[in-house]
């Protein structure tokens, strides 16, 4: 039986375990933390990763929590729509909802589609040998006839395959992610966009709300204080349910981090028998909402460009992903740029041109999603 050795146990890693295992191979995950205890909060699987997900027998499972219903767009800070849309129509657009979950639901899912024996945690992988598939860890060496690398965005092995790449940049953005009770009221999918700030509101199953919210780095620290005040003091006035939000966040419950992603895309997405995956592979910023799904995506064709040969070739890997994802990586860093602009001249003309589309209809809103969401895995 083939042995594949995936190095990293979050979302990319996991699927491509439980995909790969539908395949006949034999997976073990090497996971560097004590336990998969997931980093972050909510995430979004959009069409095209639940399809994804489908090939590993998880995707109605997470279908069953889809929360978002009615309106959901494009706001101001005072609460103008510009623009608008409903779930509703997204899902008889794309066939599926774009679902919203506990990042750590996820994570259970997927690990309950592995084998018992696969996930060594507590695992550190020092080197992953591209020609011979030999992984060095700390509880010694496992011989593979696949690599999979989902070490996330400051991959050593990305860094050991590609030495001459830039590694990650800051984009000057700080982001906060939290999940908070939902308050009394209307609390309806959106995304508000101020001078150079975003607050993002997702009503989740079992009364709670994801909210998300990015700020320019140099912004966020100003005036001290922990991830609670900042956001107070940077979105405490803006249009309801935001204050109320922010009211019911616990202050240790609040994620913050800066931001980074791939200033430009890789040469290839693998080396030998060592394949590239998620972070690792294209990280990028999340306005699109597109990381984990591209990585599950990684996952699904990686599985099925190598099927159950023990001699593999990963080009049809490259082939298949490099081109779609440099894409995404790149749309999303342009979104983030826009988000960040803060000239008032600037923001106004962004405003304008926003609810221009969105007075174009529910159409026009969903159509630049199309070759996002509309992907499908390869068949069998």
């Amino acid at each position: 039986m083939s042995h594949a050795v995936i190095i990293g146990g979050g979302i990319g890693g996991l699927t491509a375990a439980a995909a790969l295992s539908r395949k006949g191979w034999s997976v073990t995950v090497c996971e560097r933390a004590p336990s998969l205890e997931p980093v972050g909060s909510g995430i979004a699987i959009a069409p095209n990763a639940l399809k994804g997900l489908d090939t590993i027998g998880v995707g109605d499972k997470v279908r069953a929590l889809a929360a978002m219903q009615g309106e959901a767009g494009l706001r101001t800070p005072d609460g103008r729509w510009l623009l608008r849309t409903t779930a509703e129509a997204a899902t008889a657009r794309f066939g599926d909802p774009t679902v919203l979950l506990l990042r750590a639901t996820l994570v259970d899912l997927l690990a309950s589609a592995l084998p018992s024996d696969a996930l060594r945690l507590g695992t550190t992988v020092h080197a992953a040998d591209p020609r011979t598939g030999r992984v060095t860890t700390s509880a010694g060496d496992l011989e593979a006839d696949l690599v999979v690398a989902a070490d996330g965005v400051n991959s050593a092995v990305r860094h050991a395959l590609f030495p001459g790449h830039p590694g990650p940049v800051h984009v000057g953005a700080t982001s906060w992610r939290a999940v908070v009770a939902r308050p009394e009221g209307d609390v309806r999918g959106s995304e508000t966009w101020g001078p150079g700030q975003v607050f993002g509101v997702m009503p989740l199953v079992d009364d709670l709300v994801y909210c998300y919210a990015t700020a320019p780095a140099g912004r966020a620290g100003a005036g001290g204080g922990g991830p609670r005040r900042k956001l107070t003091r940077l979105f405490g006035t803006w249009h309801d349910p935001i204050p109320a939000l922010l009211d019911a966040a616990r202050e240790d419950q609040i994620l913050e981090r800066d931001l980074y992603c791939l200033p430009s895309p890789l040469p290839a997405l693998h080396a030998g028998r060592v394949a590239l995956l998620g972070d690792a592979a294209h990280a990028m910023t999340p306005n699109l909402g597109q990381g984990a799904c591209q990585a599950i995506e990684d996952a699904v064709v990686l599985a099925h460009v190598t099927g159950r040969a023990s001699s593999v070739d990963l080009r049809p890997y490259t082939a298949a992903r490099l081109a779609r994802t440099t894409k995404i990586m790149r749309r999303s860093r342009a979104i983030c740029r826009l988000t960040l602009w803060s000239n008032p001249l600037a923001v106004r003309a962004r405003e304008t041109a926003m609810a221009l589309a969105g007075r174009l209809g529910e159409r026009n809103a969903l159509r630049q999603f199309e070759d996002v969401f509309t992907w499908r895995p390869p068949a069998s």
